[in-house]
């Protein structure tokens, strides 16, 4: 016998028909979860249930306080193994902007672990939070010693090239990123900044960056959203000279 599909994910997919035949446009707020409760004949925690459905998918997102809004395809980005995004200029470079929130503290947690330094020595850590217009789209977290901290950083940059390129300027080259990748769900700041749902896994990169002389330079936390990023890692095989035939 077919499977009747639950209230939750009847009630999603006419709402995810409606949204991919146009007829609720990218931006619309959607009517009170207590309306479309009315509208759909069910209670509250199931009209919630499939609004989950649908943030998870990222075509809804909730909004503290203002309602549930469909939302606006994001641009998806590349991230590259080695710290970098895809090509030098990309459709998405062109709407992303990133503000820059600079702190300096001490290091604790797994920071003197990461960075390989004393417990509570000077750090600075730069937050940055990537936008396509007023959408969260991205978020780092990026932590130097105080010493190689630029004494001045923009609070509002196109993509975190700058950012990166600033940093370059007062250490030595780098011999060595190593990065670590997971796929995790967010956690509940995560999702409250990047305005994603908690079902929403996301793509999150621990990168620290050595320098030649063999010092920790950088160690960054990253966090991309399933629904707008990709990452690729390319290994190169160097080949082998081939000796003369005989």
């Amino acid at each position: 016998m077919p499977t009747v599909p639950s209230r939750r994910h009847a009630i999603a997919d006419d709402l995810r028909t409606q949204i991919s035949t146009g007829r609720i446009k990218a931006g619309a707020r959607l009517p009170s979860e207590a309306q479309l409760a009315e509208r759909y004949a069910v209670s509250t925690p199931t009209l919630r249930g499939a609004l989950a459905l649908l943030q998870g998918e990222g075509l809804v997102e909730k909004i503290h306080g203002k309602g549930n809004f469909i939302r606006r395809p994001l641009h998806r980005i590349t991230y590259l193994g080695g710290g970098h995004t895809s090509e030098a200029k990309t459709a998405a470079d062109a709407v992303l902007q990133v503000s820059i929130r600079t702190t300096n503290l001490r290091a604790r947690g797994q920071l003197p672990v990461l960075l390989r330094v004393p417990a509570r020595s000077p750090l600075t850590e730069f937050l940055c939070l990537t936008r396509e217009g007023s959408s969260p789209h991205s978020l780092a977290r990026i932590y130097v010693p105080r010493d190689l901290a630029p004494a001045e950083m923009p609070s509002e940059s196109p993509w975190c090239r700058e950012v990166e390129a600033r940093l370059a300027e007062l250490r030595p080259p780098l011999a060595e990123i190593r990065e670590q990748v997971s796929s995790r769900l967010p956690t509940p700041q995560e999702a409250m900044t990047l305005r994603i749902s908690s079902a929403l896994a996301v793509l999150a990169i621990n990168r620290v960056a050595v320098d030649v002389t063999g010092r920790v330079v950088e160690a960054a936390h990253l966090v991309l959203p399933s629904d707008r990023a990709d990452a690729v890692f390319t290994t190169n095989h160097a080949a082998k000279e081939r000796g003369p035939e005989g």
